[in-house]
């Protein structure tokens, strides 16, 4: 048995077998399809006259019908999507209720999926109501991928699940607008606001001072649209999303960090002594693109004071503030890039939001915290030994600051990853991706284009590109960050 196109002559069939899975769908409480609101015989008759409109027949009679179409509905346009820039579609599959569970639906999947293969198309993409679960336990059965909620006009509030399926093994995959994990309340007493109130996060505590847009740290990991985790993700994807580092630990970590205090004084440990000292942890080296500061403008601690000895650092730290007047300042405004390697001491001024890319690691060494006390009327746990352990008080550079031109400019080319900044005039190419890369709207709405799709990002939203990604684009009056591994 094969898929067959309809012909003209078999149209009243046809509608005998719509109306009648229809109308079992109702008797089960199932309101996907009603018989004249949908499908119609306008509908059907449409499609066997495009040839688009497929049959399969068992001992002469049609038990089970498709359509199948390289044309998309409007209404799939700008849903989520996970792969593929030549999509094929199916909708309205119907299976005779006296042959329902015996496998038919499966054998119409299988061809559809050639006849769309066939016909050049690399994903195919369907819909079905959130109320079908015998639907969408087949759909998944075979493979296909839940990927959006979308609405159908005329259905009310009836929501629906989209499901797509790579039909090659070169289907590109396309970006992943990511849901971030939060750190907040006593975790980061020193955050403040501007994560919910400027970019619109939702946040759960009413101070929350990182938002972890791509993270792969175990209890802070972001999420797809349907909520499955990052590492969830690369397990099913494997190198088409992160290239070389399917096996490996995953490097990167994407964070943004609202300061509403100043942050304690912390230094964090290289590969070497991490792995020796934190059971086989990454290190730490990271770098911060400022993003907004007070209106006088911020300051960092970076780094030591040139002279300052280890033993004058240690000296100075066993007394507590003393220490302080062994501190580099510097002042810093929007669009200036601090690069912070393994070893540089280093802490974010008050008021001060930024943009932070490291490696993967959740190691800090809190080296002074300004003598503060919290609620509890304690001071904050200091990891002064092995802080002095990995200081290197030369780990110093000049700051950068990101010039407001058009284009993309590479800001930093580092040992574990780089930072390109864009700013489109039309329609900026964006670099070749590196095994994977992070891009981040830090201006207005910007809209990320490739080839059959686009994604539009809101000021401080992320999506991961994967290592398979299409040639894209990137429009928008703003600006944003792309940071991949290096």
């Amino acid at each position: 048995m094969e898929l067959e196109r309809a012909t003209a002559a078999e149209l009243e069939e046809l509608l005998s077998l719509y109306e009648l899975v229809a109308d079992e769908m109702n008797e089960k409480g199932l309101y996907q399809w009603k018989w004249g609101r949908y499908p119609t015989e306008e509908l059907l008759r449409g499609d066997v006259e495009r040839g688009e409109m497929y049959v399969l027949r068992t001992d002469g009679r049609i038990t089970a019908a498709v359509a199948v179409s390289m044309t998309p509905d409007p209404e799939y346009a700008g849903l989520k999507w996970t792969s593929g820039i030549r999509p094929g579609f199916f909708h309205r599959l119907a299976v005779h209720p006296s042959t329902q569970g015996a496998g038919i639906g499966g054998l119409v999947l299988d061809d559809v999926q050639q006849i769309l293969r066939r016909s050049g198309c690399d994903c195919v993409r369907c819909d079905t109501s959130t109320e079908n679960r015998a639907a969408q336990r087949l759909y998944e059965k075979m493979g296909f991928r839940r990927c959006d909620i979308m609405y159908w006009e005329d259905t009310g509030d009836m929501k629906y699940n989209t499901f797509d399926k790579s039909l090659m093994r070169e289907t590109p995959l396309l970006p992943i607008p990511m849901t971030p994990a939060f750190r907040g309340g006593l975790l980061t007493p020193w955050g403040g606001d501007r994560l919910r109130t400027r970019f619109g996060k939702a946040t759960e505590d009413e101070v929350t001072g990182e938002s972890l847009e791509v993270s792969c740290i175990p209890g802070l990991e972001s999420r797809d649209p349907m909520g499955r985790k990052l590492p969830e993700l690369i397990r099913e994807f494997g190198e088409k999303l992160v290239g070389k580092y399917a096996d490996q630990p995953f490097p990167l970590l994407l964070k943004l960090i609202d300061a509403r205090d100043t942050l304690s004084v912390q230094v964090h440990p290289n590969d070497e002594y991490a792995s020796a000292h934190e059971q086989g942890k990454l290190g730490k080296t990271e770098a911060w693109l400022i993003l907004d500061t007070p209106k006088d403008g911020g300051e960092l601690v970076y780094g030591i004071r040139e002279g300052t000895t280890l033993t004058a650092l240690r000296e100075a730290s066993e007394q507590g503030s003393a220490v302080e007047k062994l501190l580099n300042r510097v002042k810093v405004r929007p669009g200036d890039v601090c690069y912070i390697p393994a070893g540089c001491v280093h802490a974010i001024g008050a008021g001060i939001l930024l943009y932070e890319i490291q490696q993967s690691s959740d190691l800090t060494y809190r080296f002074y915290d300004w003598d503060r006390v919290g609620k509890d009327g304690k001071k904050r746990e200091l990891h002064l030994k092995k802080a002095l352990d990995v200081t290197d008080p030369r780990r110093i550079r000049a700051l950068k600051h990101v010039q407001e031109s058009f284009g993309t400019k590479r800001v930093l080319n580092e040992e574990y990853f780089t930072l390109d900044m864009i700013r489109p005039d039309r329609a900026e190419p964006l670099p070749p991706v590196q095994h994977f890369g992070f891009l981040t709207a830090l201006g207005n709405e910007m809209t990320l284009t490739w080839k059959g799709g686009s994604l539009r990002l809101k000021e401080g939203e992320t999506c991961l590109l994967p290592a398979s990604a299409p040639g894209m684009t990137l429009e928008g009056d703003g600006w944003a960050a792309l940071s991949m591994p290096t």
